[in-house]
C-alpha cells in the first residue's frame, strides 16, 4: 500500500474520529440529515479485511453497494489495482459519489472505479455476468432486492460481504442473513468485525 492511498486513509480515519462525538449525541431532530453527512463507514478492521479478500482474487470485477463517501471503495480499489481488476461502485447520492471520486484521486486509484450514480437494483440488472466480489453496505431495505439481482451475476468462487449483521441488527439485515443463507452454493459465516460483517462464497451447485 503507497503513501497516497496511506495518506487518503489516515484523512478517512481522522474524519471518524471527530464523527464518533456526533454519533455519541447525534442532534434530537433533523436525524436523517446528520446521518447522510457523516461517512458511516466500514470501518479500519473491515477495510483491511475486504481489501485481503479482495487481493486473493485473480483480476476480480468487484461490486460495491454503497459508495457513500468512498472509504470502503479505497481499500477495494487498492485490492484491484494490485490484482489487475476493476471496481464498480454504486451510490444514489451524486454529492457523496463526486466526493469519493475525488478521494480516489487523490489516492492515485480512480483509473481502476467505474462511478455510477443511481438506483441499485436498475444499475445491477444492466451488469453483465461475472461478478467476483460484492461489498453490500447500503440502505438496508435493498440487501435483499440488491441480493435478488446481483445473485445470477456471480462467477464461481465470488465472495460476498454484507456489512452491517451485528450492529444494527435490524429486521432489513436478517431478512438478508436467511436469503443468502438460502440460496444454492452458497456458504456463510457471520464474524464480529466491525459492525458485524456475513462474508458468503458462490460455488454453483453440481
Amino acid at each position: 500500500m503507497d503513501d497516497k492511498v496511506k495518506a487518503v486513509l489516515e484523512a478517512y480515519h481522522a474524519r471518524m474520529r471527530e464523527e464518533e462525538k456526533v454519533m455519541r449525541a447525534p442532534p434530537a431532530t433533523g436525524a436523517g440529515d446528520w446521518r447522510d453527512k457523516v461517512l458511516l463507514a466500514v470501518g479500519p478492521d473491515t477495510g483491511r479485511l475486504i481489501n485481503i479478500l479482495a487481493r486473493s482474487l485473480k483480476a476480480p470485477t468487484i461490486l460495491e453497494l454503497g459508495t457513500s463517501y468512498g472509504y470502503s471503495g479505497i481499500w477495494l480499489a487498492e485490492a484491484v489495482r494490485a490484482t489487475g481488476g476493476r471496481l464498480i461502485t454504486m451510490e444514489l447520492s451524486d454529492v457523496k459519489s463526486a466526493h469519493a471520486r475525488e478521494m480516489a484521486t487523490k489516492a492515485g486509484l480512480a483509473d481502476h472505479v467505474d462511478f455510477k450514480v443511481g438506483d441499485a437494483v436498475q444499475m445491477i440488472s444492466e451488469l453483465p455476468a461475472g461478478i467476483d466480489f460484492v461489498l453490500v453496505d447500503l440502505w438496508k431495505d435493498l440487501y435483499v432486492p440488491c441480493l435478488n439481482a446481483f445473485y445470477p451475476k456471480l462467477n464461481p468462487g465470488a465472495i460476498i460481504v454484507a456489512d452491517n449483521m451485528l450492529r444494527p441488527a435490524n429486521d432489513e439485515v436478517k431478512q438478508y442473513a436467511r436469503a443468502v443463507r438460502a440460496l444454492p452454493g452458497i456458504t456463510s459465516i457471520l464474524l464480529p468485525v466491525g459492525s458485524g460483517i456475513e462474508i458468503s462464497r458462490f460455488t454453483p451447485v453440481q
